[in-house]
């Protein structure tokens, strides 16, 4: 997963950086394809790569989780 990410976001620089670079008709298309492949492909895979393993039940607000960040700071001012 870690090398499909990183394929295409160099593909996708690669569309953009072509696109400025080349004096063609279709550099914009370039540009918006490579846009388009990193916020469509790149940013999703890379959310789900980094999330895959981790309870979302940590990173909620919950009473438990508000009960124990209270009991950290308190330990934290003694």
């Amino acid at each position: 997963m870690k090398y499909i990410i990183i394929f295409f976001l160099v593909v996708s620089i690669g569309l953009i950086t072509s696109g400025f670079l080349l004096e063609t008709a279709y550099s914009q298309q370039l540009i918006g394809f490579g846009v388009v492949t990193l916020f469509l492909i790149v940013f999703p895979l890379f959310s789900y790569y980094r999330w895959k393993d981790k309870k979302i039940q940590d990173y909620m607000l919950t009473k438990e989780n508000l009960d124990k960040m209270r009991e950290r700071e308190g330990d934290k001012r003694k």
